[in-house]
């Protein structure tokens, strides 16, 4: 793949990130059903996307693939975040926002083992740095990392290893 098509992929592949999150975050909000989140976006948001510049040449099928994995494998994926969040805290008390932002990185680290687990982790620190001005970037930074260091124990030494 050429250098431009890969910077076209990683485009769509962040817009479509975005666009999961706010289609997480409106499923969790007002309890709206998955397929119709699915719909509104690709037949109404993605097509009006010069309204939310952030989804702009979004990757439907990516975005739907996030979607739909998250609510498959939400019963793995919300022990997991829990598990990482300091005491006294757990992910019903977490912000809708970055529930949402945590639940889909998650899964990413889970189950698209073909996207190396630091590009997801800076994708959603992204993210999150898109909605908040705080600390919640660095929690999904540390929630994320521990998460990955987990699943993905020899990748993320590698990275380590190539870093230091």
């Amino acid at each position: 793949m050429k250098s431009g098509q890969k910077t076209a992929r990683r485009n769509a592949r962040s817009a479509s990130r975005i666009a999961a999150v706010q289609g997480l975050y409106q499923m969790d909000l007002a309890q709206t059903d998955l397929n119709d989140v699915i719909d509104e976006f690709q037949n109404i948001r993605f097509l009006q996307a010069e309204a939310d510049d952030a989804i702009l040449g979004a990757d439907s099928t990516f975005f739907a693939e996030l979607l739909r994995g998250v609510v498959r494998r939400q019963r793995d994926i919300d022990p997991m975040i829990d598990r990482q969040l300091a005491a006294g805290w757990n992910l019903s008390r977490v912000d809708s926002i970055l529930r949402a932002i945590l639940r889909a990185g998650t899964y990413e680290l889970l189950e698209r083992l073909d996207v190396p687990a630091k590009v997801v982790i800076n994708e959603y620190i992204d993210i999150a740095h898109a909605f908040f001005s705080d600390d919640e970037p660095k929690v999904v930074n540390g929630v994320l990392d521990k998460i990955a260091r987990r699943l993905r124990p020899n990748e993320m030494e590698k990275a380590r290893k190539t870093t230091s």
